[in-house]
């Protein structure tokens, strides 16, 4: 496999940092990132609570 084709950079995304997704709604508030790790992020909305979660792949992600 041709280098070009392996590498892929992702952005880095910290904790507590807010997120949206590639196709994210304009209604909808950004997610906050709570952590990633092996390529999949949980995510949440502030309304939704402490222990309510979504794990969402890293690279649909980018800073709001």
């Amino acid at each position: 496999m041709p280098l070009r084709e392996a590498a892929t950079v992702l952005e880095l995304l910290s904790p507590g940092s807010f997120v949206t997704l590639d196709t994210h709604p304009n209604d909808l508030p950004p997610f906050e990132l709570i952590h990633c790790r092996g390529g999949r992020c949980l995510v949440r909305q502030q309304t939704w609570g402490k222990y309510i979660q979504w794990e969402v792949e890293h690279k649909r992600l980018k800073s709001a």
